[in-house]
């Protein structure tokens, strides 16, 4: 029994010392201050991305810890090593990885959680030396889809030109990171309104979609497109007058078909609407082309 209770209390040493030596490093740390200016990297939503400590010393490093700086709380530990061999904090030892040969640590599978600040302390092997610590800022993109748009255009909304013609024109991206806007290309701003804008982020990957109705009042036809983030859509012409309204060539088509079929009936009635006569017989078949002749032109 004694045994077995030297054995534990072996196996909590390590422990005890591992916690005491980060806390006295941080303390010591942050005496020391931050050497160097912060440094920025970007990530892409759902890759690596790998954070690489500055080092301007040639003085032996015996650890490295990385954390995260979290605003009114204590840092959290990520990972670092202690004479070459990694310690990965809990819950990064799937996502990250030391290279204690360039004080540098692969982070895997970002998220948007993942963007903040990060620091390196290094403490080195001559303990004359006061650790010194260095500041990465993480930012994490994603890129949106590529925007859809879609016009509704009628001569029925009464313009400012003289075409009489408005569009609605909605452009909506979704799954990018950080919020956007909507930027529209080919429009004249001076006729052009906003409807209505509409953002929303997703509760599980905090990417954003994007919505924007505008009403533009057309003067002239114009090709446009709108871009969210760094995606474009495709490019739309709107704006467009029919040189001969459609309604206009129906109802020309619709007479003349009328027209066509009053004559056709006329002649087929002119010919076998009566038996010829003794008349007609001696005289030929001119009086039936005649009384044809003056039907059509009553036509």
């Amino acid at each position: 029994m004694l045994t077995a209770d030297t054995d534990e209390e072996d196996m909590k040493k390590p422990v005890c010392s591992l916690l005491a030596l980060v806390v006295t490093t941080l303390l010591l740390a942050a005496a020391s201050g931050v050497s160097d200016a912060a440094m920025n990297i970007t990530a892409v939503l759902g890759h690596s991305v790998t954070f690489r400590c500055p080092s301007n010393h040639s003085r032996p490093v015996e650890r490295l810890y990385i954390q995260r700086v979290i605003k009114d709380k204590e840092d959290m530990y990520i990972n670092g090593f202690t004479n070459g061999r990694e310690m990965p904090g809990k819950g990064y030892q799937s996502r990250t990885k030391v290279n204690a040969m360039d004080y540098s640590m692969e982070m895997r599978n970002i998220s948007v959680g993942d963007e903040g600040s990060y620091i390196c302390v290094f403490v080195f092997v001559d303990k004359a030396y006061k650790p010194e610590i260095s500041e990465i800022i993480l930012k994490v993109t994603a890129e949106y889809s590529v925007p859809t748009i879609t016009p509704d255009c009628s001569e029925h909304r009464r313009g400012v030109s003289g075409t009489g013609m408005s569009c609605h024109l909605s452009c909506s991206a979704v799954g990018g990171y950080p919020q956007s806007t909507v930027r529209w290309a080919g429009l004249n701003p001076s006729l052009t309104n906003v409807f209505y804008n509409w953002s929303l982020a997703h509760n599980d990957s905090k990417t954003w979609t994007i919505n924007q109705t505008i009403m533009y009042n057309c003067d002239q036809p114009a090709n446009v497109s709108c871009a969210v983030g760094g995606a474009v859509s495709h490019t739309i012409t709107i704006c467009q007058t029919e040189s001969f309204p459609l309604r206009v060539i129906a109802a020309i088509a619709f007479v003349v078909v009328f027209v066509l079929l009053l004559i056709f009936v006329v002649v087929m009635k002119c010919y076998f609407g009566r038996p010829p006569t003794s008349e007609d017989r001696v005289e030929g078949a001119d009086v039936p082309l005649a009384d044809c002749h003056s039907q059509l032109q009553s036509v």
